[in-house]
């Protein structure tokens, strides 16, 4: 698995452009990758709730919760299904929209420096196997393409915005992970 530097793209990877997204700010690096949880309908895997979020078609009357979330406007780089599955929809070399109010060792506005990969899953649901193998193996494309990328670098959701999110949650098993990330 490999980014191809020029469209930041992830090859291989089925592409879904979502029209949330823009320039990064100034020539800083990414330098920052963080990991989202998300379900829609929540609790729900497997719909197209979450790309049609992303590409701004959400149907606030598919769903009583969509009419709460159907006028954001945001987006994620990946989105990793239950089933390992990746599909991207902002290039790395753009600023998705997934951290919101944020900040990460003092420095506000994340989006301007990181990249967001959302996991199909919930807080308190253990995530799929298949999900951690997909998420190191792009981890270790992501920093291979980007140098100041590194584990200790990897954070959650909840990381960069304390007492506003949550996710991964307690469900998401860091040390898997990351055993998962240094195994070759």
């Amino acid at each position: 698995m490999r980014v191809d530097p020029r469209s930041g793209l992830l090859e291989g990877v089925r592409f879904i452009p979502s029209p949330n997204a823009d320039e990064r700010p100034g020539e800083g690096e990414i330098d920052l990758l963080v990991v989202h949880g998300i379900s829609l309908p929540p609790g729900e895997y497997g719909g197209e709730g979450i790309t049609e979020l992303f590409t701004n078609r959400l149907d606030p009357g598919a769903h009583p919760y969509y009419r709460e979330i159907a006028g954001l406007r945001v987006s994620a780089h990946l989105l990793i299904r239950r089933d390992g599955e990746a599909i991207q929809y902002v290039p790395f070399s753009r600023r998705a929209w997934h951290a919101g109010r944020s900040c990460y060792e003092g420095r506000p506005d994340c989006n301007d420096y990181s990249i967001g990969i959302e996991l199909e899953g919930m807080d308190d649901i253990p995530y799929a196997p298949a999900q951690y193998r997909r998420l190191a193996e792009i981890a270790r494309a992501l920093m291979a393409c980007y140098p100041a990328l590194c584990p200790e670098r990897i954070v959650g959701h909840a990381d960069i915005a304390p007492g506003r999110k949550t996710d991964p949650g307690p469900a998401f098993d860091w040390r898997l992970f990351r055993d998962l990330l240094t195994a070759s």
